[in-house]
Order: C-alpha cells, then structure tokens, then sequence
C-alpha cells in the first residue's frame, strides 16, 4: 500500500505512515517539531523518512508527527518533551532556551559558516571530537542549520547591518541578540510562531530569518524588503529518547540509524529548495532585496570580532574551556565544506 500523509485537524497532528501494518506489534514513534504543518521539515523531512523506516521495517514503525500548532509545538519544549517521554524525537532550535548547547550554538556566531550544506557537515565532522557533551543523555539523530540569513523588515529598507539601527528585530539566539545590540538594534527574544503577529501590530520593526521563514511564518504578506545580510545561520537539533531508542528492536534501532544518517545530505538540499521558493514567492508579492557585499562582510569579520571574543568568553564560563578551539576548528572546517 503506498504511503499517507494526513493532517488530524482535532490534534494537529500529522500522521505519516508509509503502510498498513497489523496493529499488534506496531511501533508507533511520535515526533514533534515548532513549524506550521505546511514546512518543508514535515513534508520533505520526517515524511519521506517516515516512509523509508516503514518500508526498511516491513510496515512495524510508524512515526506520527506533530506540528507546530499542537499542544506539543512549544519551541522551548522540543528537547524537553523527548527527555521527559512526552514525546519520543524532538526537532527544536539550538538557541532555545539559551545556554543548553554551548558548544554547538558556537556555530552560530557571525560568519562560521554561510550554508546549510557546509554547517550540517561541520556538524556531523566534529560531533564525536568536540560536540557530543551537549546531547548527552539523548540519542542525537541530526543537527542541521540554514542557509546564512538575514532580515525581513516591516516597513525599512537597509543596505547595510548599520541600517537596523533603533530597530526592534526579532532575534533566535544570543548570538545575533549581540551583534544587534552592537549596530544598535533592540533585539526581541520570542517564539517563531509568534512573529507575524508582532510585525503586523508593529511591535516589531524586523525578523532575523532565512528566506525559508519568511515563507514559513506568511511573513511576505507583510513586510516590505529582505536584507540578505549573509552574517548567521540558525541551527536546530533533532533528538531522540535515549531509553526508547535503546529499548526498540536490533533492526528498528539499525534502520533509524541508517535512514537518519542521510539527514546530512538531504536537509540542505531541502532548505537551498525551501528558500529558493520563498524567494520567489516573496519577490512576486513586491517584496525587495538588499544583498550585503563581500567587502561589506570582509569588513565586518574584523569589526565583529570583540563581539565574538565575548560570545566564546560566555561560553567558556559555562564550562567549556576549550569554546575558541571549537571554533576555529568549525571556522576552517565550514570553509572547506561550504564550496
């Protein structure tokens, strides 16, 4: 029988499975992310792999995911709903809460990295060697990123980083809160879910987002311009129960294994396709781009530096003492993967 993908409109739920099984015996898997049921996670993410986990296990795995606007969508809550049982795989974003992943938010720091293809790889290089401490406790499945972002704004249009001055931007990490704080900016702190809303009452002046958000959260229905400030990336993990991984079938935990592992190669090819279409999209409702320079971005990598020398400073105080190694181990390694 070939796969499903429904929408259950009295959980907002999705369930996503790839064939009819005898229900003795099943394996049901609930998954849980923060995007709208329309993201591309849920459609080109858990979807097809949902599918291919049902095939590799004759039909006895079923991952029923929840989207964004279930009970289970808290973007605070992804991580700690896996921990707690609540849910059995969580896709949440680094920066959320603050603090807990340390040595992986480092990939977020101005101008480690400028693609999804080359921060997932970076990622997966370095996991063993110098990440795993952040996910211990968890069975880690992926840690993926966009593409290097920028600004969707409200009303203003800016050329440059020092345009968003006395603007109020939404910001997804500590990281982009202090580069904002030094042009300038008013960084806001607030869920994803909760920016349309802001821009459209004015509360908010801008987003720090990909194209991808932009599309994802309607926002070209409601701003003016795009600044492709090509500064950060987002980073977002997806972790699994370790007590459930560890309690499923030699085959099952094999076939997550393997099927997971493709993640690495097939994310950024989703995210280069979902924000090319955000792209478009936003372009045809009269939205603008401003693209920065690569002299602009030259001249910030000195500029920002204070900026992140006090980042990794922060993070050596939360017990990482070897926070700049990490660093410039991602630095030069994103630059290899990134061509």
């Amino acid at each position: 029988m070939t796969g499903t993908f429904k929408t259950i409109a009295a959980v907002a739920a999705t369930t996503l499975a790839a064939s009819v099984a005898a229900a003795q015996g099943k394996i049901e898997l609930k998954a849980s992310t923060f995007v709208p049921p329309t993201h591309w996670f849920l459609t080109d993410g858990y979807g097809p792999w949902a599918k291919e986990l049902s095939e590799r296990t004759k039909g006895a795995v079923e991952v029923r995911a929840f989207a964004g606007n279930s009970p289970f969508g808290n973007v605070a809550n992804q991580a700690d709903q896996v921990s707690a049982g609540v849910m059995d795989i969580g896709w949440g974003l680094n920066g959320v809460p603050a603090g807990r992943y340390p040595r992986t938010s480092i990939m977020e720091l101005p101008l480690v990295a400028t693609t999804a293809k080359g921060a997932a790889r970076t990622f997966a290089s370095m996991l063993g060697s110098h990440l795993a401490a952040d996910f211990k406790g968890y069975k880690l499945l992926n840690l993926n990123c966009t593409n290097a972002q920028g600004f969707a704004l409200r009303e203003k249009t800016a050329q440059k980083l020092d345009d968003l001055k006395g603007l109020r931007i939404r910001s997804p990490n500590n990281n982009v809160q202090a580069v904002l704080q030094h042009v300038g900016a008013v960084p806001v702190t607030m869920g994803p879910g909760q920016i349309y809303e802001s821009l459209e009452k004015g509360t908010l002046d801008g987003a720090t987002t990909g194209w991808d958000g932009v599309r994802g959260f309607r926002l070209e229905n409601i701003i003016k311009s795009y600044f492709a400030a090509r500064l950060t990336l987002t980073c977002f993990h997806i972790v699994m129960n370790e007590k459930k991984f560890e309690s499923l079938p030699a085959d099952v935990r094999k076939a997550i294994d393997e099927t997971t592992a493709k993640w690495v190669e097939s994310f950024p090819v989703a995210w280069d396709k979902a924000d090319a279409l955000a792209r478009t999209s936003a372009k045809e409702k009269g939205v603008g781009e401003t693209v920065a320079s690569d002299a602009d971005l030259a001249e910030l990598r000195t500029r920002l530096k204070p900026v992140i020398e006090a980042q990794l400073a922060a993070i050596e105080k939360q017990g990482v003492p070897n926070a700049r190694a990490i660093y410039d181990e991602m630095t030069k390694r994103a630059a290899q993967y990134d061509k």
